[in-house]
């Protein structure tokens, strides 16, 4: 544009102000900026559309958050140009999204730019066959059957509420052996039969396929939009923008899902919110169950949060009183779940005294005969390579912790002097808590050529694979060894007889805080595709009997696990019973950054200890009641850095699902 034609340019007449979020990544302009609409863009400058704008002698892009009359600023730029007239950013989702920057100590167009995907012109230029039902095909109308919700004492009252426009929030523990997928499709169901739309959030791509038959089954073809970054950018904005323009009702997806733009959103729900894949690696790094549960509380929608296993997060839900659990009888859960036995516990040890170090015990292996010879797969779950050894004691395992804050100790060699791993302080004298013992050891890494091992094991069976290479969906119901790794457990025909669950310990030793609740997470996950205990289905696990995880295991009771973790955390000041935030950089960053920090008086500073490439790390710890505090100063001292240009980035993460 020429400078004759903007020096006559006039502004819009009613609402001349546009309220601009500008796309700059720098906490200190997390504020929106006012600009004059030109007549010219009157009508294509909706709030909701993409805008290019000059901010500091550059064009930007932006996002155009709302019109005004008037502006407290004298003097003020135009809009250069809408990049499209389509409102991409709905209200609901802009509120959604500063919520969502002020929760995580973010910058509000971070949140946006996960949000809204990048626009694809020709998708959002053409209407393909793809965005609406296929010609002729009549949309099912969704009937409001409670099916296998009948199981669980709740479940048809669950359903009605979504039915009758009610907010109903639930945590369900799903049966061994559920088709959560059918669940969750009747749950959104009822929810459309309702008038109302839902957003569904599951970890994978493999969940995601399984979702979108079962919701084709119930709803019919078109009625639901499928929105996943692996889907690539044209396919996804499509999707993407029929939910925009309300042409369907339900949008399932991977994380990039849970900013969706629906309709009358009346249900929000997250399968296996415990899968580290629901949290986003990109700033402000929020979790998709987090996201879900703030848009639920805004939007006054309900919630959902199942799985066969519960996080502590899913607990203290239940706890505080905001959602009520879902949860079957205990004399439906022992009819559903196989058997279940421990290779560790006494009475086989007196059996089998290698059972306590064996990699395959013998009652490991007789199960898998006994499974075999019956014509039916058996599945071998092995630890994913790549973990880090964590330090435990020799003589009975249990993880080494600090004495000090219950951080994980590390040897930074095999002569080394233990220390801790958040504090850092030295841990000369460590003892055993358990069994006062004083050597340390590296725990078990990841399993070594498991698929040869059990080929040579039983010759003649047919060993398929299933991890990092190739992840297979569903294998046949014969006999057959399936290996697998966790997460990639494909579904066999008719289920399971025997499901083995080897090297415990290089889970339930990991130096995480959630060890042990990730642990019994991929066992349930596993353990719920065995048959029934009455049709021949067995589990093993390789671990001590007397371990709470294998416990819950044993007994299928996550709940119990749940609580019992949760009270263990509040006792120890871990989340979620306390707000917690790392701070990582070089180490002049880190202090300078809290140094200007204006932290809460209750806040608790742990460290520093070391982080990947030279940097360091420090956690702040407050109660919960300071959340808000503790981000907002977090924000504040990222923006004082921004301001003055410091050289040294830091990373900011509230509620890191790793605190080391």
């Amino acid at each position: 544009m020429s400078a004759t034609t903007r020096r006559d340019r006039r502004p819009a007449e009613g609402s001349p102000v546009a309220r601009v979020c500008v796309d700059v990544p720098l906490p200190h302009l997390d504020r929106p900026f006012d600009y004059l609409v030109p007549e010219t863009l009157d009508v294509d400058a909706r709030p909701g559309v993409r805008v290019k704008v000059r901010f500091a002698g550059q064009l930007v892009d932006g996002w155009l958050l709302e019109r005004a009359a008037e502006s407290d600023h004298p003097k003020l730029a135009y809009l250069e140009k809408v990049v499209s007239p389509v409102p991409v950013l709905s209200p609901e989702v802009a509120r959604l999204a500063r919520a969502v920057a002020d929760r995580y100590a973010g910058s509000l167009a971070d949140v946006l730019r996960l949000a809204v995907p990048p626009r694809h012109a020709r998708a959002e230029k053409s209407a393909t066959a793809a965005d609406t039902p296929a010609e002729g095909a009549e949309p099912v109308e969704p009937a409001v059957d409670p099916r296998g919700w009948r199981d669980y004492p709740a479940g048809p009252a669950l359903l009605r509420a979504l039915a009758d426009g009610r907010a109903p929030r639930a945590v369900w523990s799903a049966l061994p052996g559920e088709d959560w997928a059918e669940r969750y499709a009747d749950a959104v169901a009822a929810t459309v039969a309702g008038g109302r739309g839902a957003v569904v959030v599951v970890a994978d791509g493999r969940d995601l396929d399984r979702l979108d038959a079962a919701l084709t089954a119930v709803l019919g073809a078109g009625r639901h939009a499928c929105l996943t970054a692996a889907a690539g950018p044209s396919r996804r904005y499509r999707a993407f923008l029929a939910a925009r323009r309300g042409e369907v009702p339900v949008v399932v997806g991977t994380r990039a899902a849970m900013f969706a733009p629906v309709e009358r959103l009346g249900l929000v729900a997250v399968w296996d919110d415990g899968d580290d894949l629901h949290s986003e690696p990109r700033a402000p790094y929020p979790h998709a169950r987090e996201v879900l549960l703030t848009r639920a509380q805004l939007a006054g929608a309900a919630a959902l949060v199942g799985g066969f296993a519960r996080t502590a997060e899913g607990q203290l839900l239940v706890e505080t009183g905001w959602a009520r659990e879902v949860v079957a009888d205990r004399a439906t859960v022992r009819a559903r779940m196989p058997a279940m036995a421990p290779t560790g516990d006494d009475p086989q040890l007196a059996r089998d005294p290698g059972a306590a170090s064996a990699r395959l015990p013998s009652l490991a292996w007789t199960t898998a005969r006994d499974a075999l010879r019956a014509d039916l797969p058996v599945l071998v779950q092995v630890p994913r390579r790549g973990y880090l050894p964590s330090v435990a004691c020799a003589d009975c395992r249990a993880p080494a912790r600090c004495p000090h804050c219950a951080g994980p100790l590390g040897l930074p060699s095999a002569q080394g002097t233990p220390a801790c791993r958040w504090c850092g302080r030295v841990a000369a004298a460590y003892a055993c808590p358990e069994c006062g013992g004083r050597r340390l050891r590296a725990s078990v890494t990841g399993a070594r050529r498991t698929a040869e091992e059990m080929g040579r094991a039983f010759p003649g069976v047919p060993v398929r694979t299933s991890g990092r290479e190739e992840v297979l969906a569903t294998v046949p119901g014969g006999a057959g060894l399936v290996i697998a790794t966790p997460g990639a457990e494909p579904v066999a025909e008719g289920g399971y007889g025997a499901v083995l669950l080897l090297d415990s310990w290089a889970l339930l030793t990991r130096a995480d805080l959630r060890a042990g609740e990730e642990a019994l997470r991929r066992w349930l996950t596993a353990a719920a595709l065995a048959r029934p205990g009455a049709a021949g289905g067995r589990v093993v696990v390789v671990a001590d009997g007397a371990l709470a995880p294998v416990q819950a295991l044993l007994r299928w009771d996550a709940a119990w696990f749940a609580a019992r973790e949760l009270a263990e955390r509040r006792e120890l000041g871990f989340p979620p019973a306390v707000r917690m935030a790392s701070v990582t950089g070089a180490a002049e960053a880190v202090a300078d950054l809290l140094a200007g920090a204006g932290l809460p008086d209750d806040a608790e500073i742990l460290g520093p200890v070391p982080a990947d490439d030279g940097r360091e790390r420090m956690l702040v710890r407050v109660p919960r009641a300071r959340a808000a505090d503790l981000a907002g100063a977090l924000h504040a001292a990222a923006g004082q850095r921004s301001a003055r240009k410091a050289a040294d980035p830091v990373r900011l993460q509230v509620d890191p699902l790793s605190l080391f």
